[in-house]
Formats: C-alpha cells, structure tokens, sequence
C-alpha cells in the first residue's frame, strides 16, 4: 500500500525548481511513496511527466490568504489525499502554520534546516568561513531521509528528457536546424546579482555575431522584456523568449539549448532540470552558500574569487556597502564569452 507524503514548498521559482530533482529521486527510491506538493498555483509545469508526483496549487494572495486561508488549504489537502506525513521543505510562516494544522491532527512532521548560522559566517563582513556548505538539494533531501525515506542524489541525474516544440513556439524562434541555441537569462531579483546590461550587451554582440548561433532571451516582467526587446532590436540572430509563452512552453524551449549564460536565479534552476550546462554569474552571491544548479560544474561558475568582501549576502537583498559592486562591475566579457565557447558547436 503506498503512504502520500505531503510536501511545502511556497516561494520563487527557482526555489521550486530545485525540489524537483529532490522530489524526484524520493520517489524512484521509494517505490511505496506518493507525494502532493502543495506550491505556487502558477509552477504545476513543473511537475508534469512524474509519475506519483501530484500537484496541488496554492493560492496565498488570494483563497489561501492567512490563517484562515492556510485552513482551508489544510481542509482541502485532506480531503482529497490520505496523508501519511509533512515535508516543509520552506519552513517560513506559512508552512508552519499549515504543518502545525497536521501536526495536530496527529500527522509526523519533518522540516528543513537551513543552515542561518554557517551561511551568517560565509556572508559576514570580517573573518568569512569561506568553505562550501550544504547545499540547498541536499538540506531538501534532509528532510525526506528525517521521514525514514531515502533520497540518492548523486551522481546527479538528469531530471527530464528534451521536450518537443510545438507550432506555436516555432512560428515565434524558428526549427532548430542544427544551430547553436545559446540562452541568456541576463537578470535577477537584485541589483547585487545582475550583470550590468552594458557589459552583457558586449557578450549578446559577441555571440549574435556567430554563425549558425542564436539567442533566446529569457525573463520576466514587463520593464526586464522591454530591456530584452531593445537589445533583440539592436542585434539581428536574438530572440526574446520572455513574456511570450507559458512557463510549460518556456520549459520546452529551455530544454533544446545548448548553453545556458544565467545569473545565480531562477533560469539557472531550470535549465537544470534538463542537464543543459549553465555559465552562471555570481556577484555578491556565492555557489558556497548552496545554491549552485543541480548538476552544474563549478568550472562554469563565473566570478571574481580575490573580493574579500564576496559574498556578502545569501540571496544578493544587501544593498553593497562598498558602493561600487565591483563583483559584478569587474567581470569581463570575455570571461562569459570563453566559458560558453566550448559549448558552441562547430
């Protein structure tokens, strides 16, 4: 008889994202299991093509608002699924206060560590504990092995298959073609982790200029594809993907490049899943804190490692106290542009 395990994760998407490798592997470990992930009603892609994995969407600004929207989502959860037992793979307000509601009611509960006081040492501004810590897939994976259920991560394994693109997508970007498709995801939730524009514009010049290259331009929101529109105006061979089609579609088109060039965000996640290599740029975060892609080489890991003041923040929310964000700022493009060569075909 299967038991269902109920899983937490509410959050940005690149957060979710990396509970889906974890996810994953507990259920090919765990014949036995089934899963209910309760997220972000807008992440159900995400999930799609995993068998006894069941998406359960969660709408916090609106039904789901407060104690007594988590109540209901509580309510809700138990009436369609028998659950065994709670992985709170956020441990924020919210998932406690539904882990507490199936606490309760009897449910055993394991919730995620995540590590504030190594990651305090890694950031802080005098003596940095400058050391990798335990990365964010295997404190996910914590949690499971705490509800007796193991998960093997490693040798990371590729998560999902290459997905076909439909019309709608090839009216818009074209049929592959045996090109190189290059994709840039360009921006972050902060400053502090984003590569200013004028110098990624050098590195979009540089890779427009190749033959039988494109780019595909990946964001969100309206000022960012505005960004995105100009440089594509700007530099024939680029396509601006974002804003353009659903997240199940963007995931398809994700899954056809060759090379990803991300910041430390959501777009380096979900490449991921799909085991396309990512150039990943980080400024005042650090692959040491434990967010590096699932998979990912550290090889293709692009910063300045001689800043004594990197990394000073976890997620890139400080602003710099040097005032000059010389960890982005430094970075050459060059460095981009040879890192990504060797994924260019001939």
């Amino acid at each position: 008889m299967q038991k269902t395990i109920l899983v937490t994760r509410f959050s940005a998407l690149g957060d979710v994202a990396m509970t889906i490798p974890v996810m994953r592997q507990v259920l090919a470990d765990n014949p036995d299991v089934q899963i209910v992930f309760v997220s972000n009603k807008n992440w159900a892609a995400l999930c799609e093509g995993i068998p006894r994995l069941t998406f359960f969407p969660a709408d916090v600004k609106g039904i789901h608002k407060g104690v007594g929207g988590l109540y209901k989502l509580f309510t809700a959860i138990r009436k369609a699924h028998k659950i065994a037992a709670v992985a709170d793979l956020h441990n924020v307000l919210r998932s406690k206060i539904v882990r507490t509601f199936f606490r309760l009611a009897g449910i055993p509960v394991a919730t995620i560590d995540k590590g504030r006081a190594g990651k305090k040492a890694l950031t802080r501004k005098a003596d940095k504990l400058l050391h990798p810590l335990k990365t964010t897939l295997e404190r996910y994976a914590s949690v499971f092995t705490a509800l007796g259920l193991p998960c093997n991560l490693y040798p990371a394994k590729q998560v999902f298959p290459p997905q076909r693109l439909n019309s709608e997508i090839t009216a818009v970007i074209g049929a592959k073609n045996g090109q190189t498709w290059i994709g840039v995801a360009p921006f972050a939730t902060y400053r502090e982790k984003t590569y200013p524009l004028a110098q990624m514009a050098k590195v979009l010049a540089a890779l427009a200029a190749g033959e039988q290259q494109k780019v595909l331009l990946f964001g969100g929101g309206a000022g960012e594809i505005a960004q995105l529109t100009r440089l594509a105006d700007e530099y024939p061979g680029m396509v601006v993907v974002a804003g353009r089609f659903s997240l199940r579609e963007e995931l398809a088109i994700i899954s056809q490049l060759d090379v990803m060039i991300s910041m430390d965000s959501a777009n380096m996640h979900l490449a991921s899943l799909f085991g396309i290599p990512v150039i990943s740029v980080w400024g005042a975060t650090h692959p040491f804190a434990g967010f590096m892609g699932y998979g990912q080489s550290m090889e293709n890991a692009v910063q300045i490692t001689d800043l004594a003041c990197r990394p000073c923040s976890v997620f890139g929310n400080k602003p710099c106290y040097r005032g000059d964000h010389a960890c982005m700022e430094w970075l050459e493009p060059a460095r981009l542009l040879e890192k990504t060569a060797k994924y260019i075909r001939s």
